[in-house]
């Protein structure tokens, strides 16, 4: 009887359709939020905040943004690194332009950038879908990065072509720069996610993640009982660069600190793909999953050698690697085609039967 909704009874719509109507999924995200805050930032190493948690924290926003368009839009996107491009890029220009500017509002337009980027280039899903509008994104990708690599006025004419993050404060608190510390980007970055999390939760129940579905279920019939293609595919576009607009200027303003177009080659719009098609398509929590899928399971294997007491070279050890992971990942996708949300979702099934037979 420990997870179970018996006798948890809805007076009003509003907690019939609340995000977490059981009781017990309020207490325990509630409490795991308030740890994410609590722990790390207290307990956790340089190397664990720095080099695991922010970049998962930042993949995992840029994965919500491409599930919102793949997962329950139904548009496949190759796209994912040049929008990020684009927000890191727009972020670089305004602190540099404006320095007065708020950096939380900075990572906000540079989002309204990227979505404005990716409205123009999600015009070709009104005629084509499937594999070919993944070419037609993968063209957007390859267009972005060359842009951003051939025009010097994005990097402020640097030779390097390099984009380095500036010094920028909240309340006070040095968030970014090299002398802000790794606990002080972590918050930003957990808070950030949070919310947007949330913000994209309260979206696919509504309205328009109906729509967002009809269309990626069935369109013509989704057009027949009054779902405009037109607004739909575009706002599920807009959306979704907005999101990883943000990523990427997270991505060099909290993780990196300075990159190059390299850092947003194909390499890391397959990467968001994978840890969607891991985590689970359409789903919220399967963005954070595949995220940590993606980002732990290689810090795994690299030290698991070690922790074995085994001494393997450095090449064979990378090699052997690359074949668990690819393993690990063709495994998931066979025993779950659905990612591992499901996986947890069959869980929390089970325990509301327990102890009953089934």
């Amino acid at each position: 009887m420990i997870y179970r909704e018996a006798g948890q009874f809805k007076t009003t719509y509003a907690a019939d359709q609340a995000i977490f109507p059981i009781a017990q999924d309020r207490v325990v995200v509630a409490l795991a939020i308030a740890a994410a805050f609590l722990v790390p930032p207290l307990a956790g190493s340089e190397y664990w905040l720095q080099a695991v948690l922010i970049p998962l924290l930042i993949y995992s926003l840029a994965a919500i943004g491409l599930n919102l368009l793949t997962g329950y839009a139904g548009q496949l996107s190759l796209g994912t690194g040049g929008f990020m491009a684009v927000g890191a890029y727009a972020a670089f220009k305004i602190t540099t332009a404006f320095p007065q500017v708020n950096i939380i509002v900075v990572f906000l337009v540079s989002g309204l950038f990227a979505a404005g980027v990716g409205l123009l280039f999600g015009i070709p899903s009104l005629r084509i879908k499937g594999f070919y509008l993944a070419v037609a994104t993968l063209a957007a990708q390859f267009f972005l990065v060359w842009l951003f690599n051939k025009v010097a006025w994005f990097s402020n004419y640097a030779s390097s072509g390099t984009i380095t993050a500036p010094p920028r404060t909240v309340f006070g608190v040095m968030v970014t720069g090299p002398e802000a510390t790794a606990p002080a980007r972590y918050v930003v970055a957990l808070t950030l996610v949070v919310l947007f999390a949330l913000a994209a939760k309260n979206l696919v129940r509504g309205r328009i993640g109906r729509s967002w579905m009809a269309i990626r279920d069935r369109d013509i019939a989704a057009e027949i009982i009054g779902v405009r293609p037109l607004r739909t595919k575009l706002l599920a576009f807009g959306i979704s660069s907005f999101y990883c607009g943000v990523a990427g200027a997270e991505l060099v303003f909290l993780y990196l600190g300075s990159a190059e177009t390299l850092a947003f080659d194909i390499t890391i719009s397959f990467l968001i793909l994978f840890m969607v098609i891991i985590g689970g398509l359409g789903s919220i929590l399967g963005s954070f999953l595949g995220a940590a899928f993606i980002v732990l399971v290689p810090i795994f294997l690299t030290n698991a050698p070690h922790a074995l007491g085994l001494s393997v070279p450095v090449a064979l050890q990378k090699q052997v690697e690359l074949m668990i992971f690819g393993g690990l990942i063709l495994f998931f996708l066979i025993v779950e085609p659905h990612g591992l949300a499901r996986l947890w979702q069959i869980a929390k099934e089970k325990l509301r039967l327990w102890p009953f037979p089934h």
